[in-house]
């Protein structure tokens, strides 16, 4: 059987009623990479939170809006559009149970800032006021993969003939660096500031911001700034998408 992976999602109201929403690009991707895609609403219940956290074999932290800087220790700057506390609550509160049986996650835009949050990781509020000379991040451009990382595994071309090899496997001296630069789509206003507990750096952005996140030591877990899910036929996107139901098969 495909490997469950479990994709946040958010709240907000449609015609005076709350409604659980998430663009269909995340599942779309997930089950093109071969997996069972299975969006999960907000939830309060613990027992309930832990018991998603034990069905899925993976999961998708995904995108949405700003998370109160309450949960990294500092005062609402401006232009904010904060997501509901509630999310933010469950989406750590689920987190800290993957966390804790070692299974793959994967974090988008959004995502990615709640891994670090909730590792002890800090944001920068609003790139535009609070990075020097900061270059567009609503709109395509280019990022540098750190190498050596688990992003630059997954990215990186192999001169074999075989390019089913997992993506995420150890790369021979014969792999070549086409991965080092890629171009992404982006549309994000905040970013990592203070990575977490265990979180490594694995992309930037040509003004210096973090664009992607690892933690070593783990099975797979790893957060990108951009939006794969956006770009279904982007090559980069299929490896990220493929590297995360694979590795969900192995757990």
């Amino acid at each position: 059987m495909p490997p469950i992976i479990a994709i946040t999602a958010k709240t907000e109201e449609l015609r005076g009623r709350p409604q659980t929403t998430i663009p269909e690009a995340y599942a779309k991707a997930i089950e093109e990479a071969g997996g069972i895609p299975l969006i999960i609403p907000v939830m309060g219940k613990r027992q309930n939170i832990a018991s998603i956290a034990r069905i899925a074999q993976g999961f998708i932290f995904s995108g949405g809006d700003d998370i109160h800087p309450r949960y990294y220790g500092e005062k609402p700057l401006l232009n904010l559009e904060l997501s509901p506390d509630e999310r933010t609550d469950f989406e750590i509160a689920l987190f800290r149970e993957v966390i804790g049986l070692q299974k793959p996650i994967l974090g988008i835009c959004l995502g990615t800032q709640l891994i670090n949050v909730a590792l002890g990781g800090s944001l920068y509020q609003d790139i535009p006021t609070q990075v020097n000379n900061p270059l567009n991040h609503r709109g395509p451009h280019q990022v540098s993969i750190v190498e050596g990382t688990l992003l630059h595994r997954i990215f990186r071309h192999r001169k074999q003939r075989d390019r089913a090899v997992l993506a995420f496997s150890i790369p021979s001296e014969e792999s070549s660096d086409e991965a080092k630069e890629i171009q992404i789509m982006s549309a994000h206003h905040q970013a990592v500031k203070t990575p977490g507990k265990d979180l490594t750096v694995s992309a930037l952005s040509p003004d210096g911001v973090i664009e992607a996140i690892a933690m070593t030591d783990y099975p797979f877990l790893a957060g990108v700034q951009w939006h794969p899910e956006r770009e279904p036929d982007n090559e980069q996107t299929r490896r990220l998408f493929n590297a995360v139901v694979e590795a969900a098969k192995k757990g």
